[in-house]
């Protein structure tokens, strides 16, 4: 008996892979706008990120001589790469148009605005980063996002039990 072709949905594979998360970073911030960014890698790097081995806890953008660079991220050492490694937490260039570093980074030389990495993640077989032009939270903000989020959990949980 004849196999069955494949069709176009069973051969594809997601779009997306994501490898780290800034979880924090929607906590201490206001995410104000989004950009996907490509990152420039060497070859240990990107083996290291396959193995979804990245931190993005104190990593930020930084605007230096007209590139945007993502400074803090550490990406551990490939095992297997021997002398050929990469230092875990160098400065990385951020993959950006000119005329998309002058509209969206240039925002973030505003006062009280910074730039924060939100997630690496693999696209089409490339590394990206989704950067996000972000104003600090005050305490009596981050208070009020944790009463709403507990006010809406409230609300599900007397749904659900409502519904049984």
């Amino acid at each position: 008996m004849a196999k069955k072709a494949s069709t176009s949905k069973d051969s594809q594979k997601p779009e997306r892979r994501l490898v780290a998360q800034n979880r924090k970073a929607r906590h201490k911030y206001e995410i104000l706008e989004t950009l996907e960014c490509g990152l420039a890698l060497v070859g240990s790097e990107v083996k290291s990120l396959r193995s979804g081995r990245c931190s993005l806890d104190e990593a930020y953008g930084r605007l230096k001589e007209g590139e945007v660079w993502l400074i803090g991220c550490d990406i551990p050492e490939y095992l297997e790469a021997n002398r050929f490694n990469h230092n875990p937490k160098r400065p990385r260039k951020l993959l950006l148009h000119r005329r998309e570093i002058q509209k969206f980074a240039a925002r973030a030389m505003e006062k009280g605005l910074t730039l924060v990495p939100l997630e690496i993640y693999f696209k089409r077989g490339r590394a990206k980063v989704l950067m996000a032009v972000a104003r600090g939270k005050k305490l009596y903000d981050k208070r009020q996002a944790m009463k709403k989020a507990e006010a809406q959990r409230a609300i599900r949980r007397a749904l659900h039990q409502r519904r049984k």
